[in-house]
């Protein structure tokens, strides 16, 4: 199943005033990397966020998240938002503000 074009083309469009925007086909889905950082993904399940590991147990009580998991194993800090919870802007413009907010974090990668 290949990934969500017009969720990529939305996600294209919050971030077009972000430096060091570059996408990368990764994960089966087209990565949004901010100075080498990656912030968010569409992949065929939908929106995979980079966020806060502190603000995991809190997300995933008060949104419609779901812990990331590739292969069997847990992804530590990523969660995933099914495209049928992100059809508006203001849906879909938290988790992106919180994947940039997360990728800003690390120190830019050369």
């Amino acid at each position: 199943m290949a990934y969500d074009e017009e969720l990529a083309d939305r996600i294209r469009e919050l971030l077009a005033s972000e430096s060091g925007l570059s996408e990368r086909r990764m994960f089966g889905g087209l990565a949004f990397l901010l100075d080498g950082n990656m912030a968010v993904a569409v992949s065929p399940g939908g929106l995979l966020v980079r966020v806060d590991p502190d603000e995991v147990e809190r997300l995933l009580a008060s949104t419609q998240a779901e812990v990331a998991v590739m292969g069997s194993r847990e992804m530590h800090g990523w969660l995933v938002v099914a495209a049928e919870h992100l059809r508006t802007a203001r849906q879909l413009r938290p988790w992106v503000q919180r994947g940039v907010a997360r990728s800003r974090s690390y120190p830019p990668k050369s």
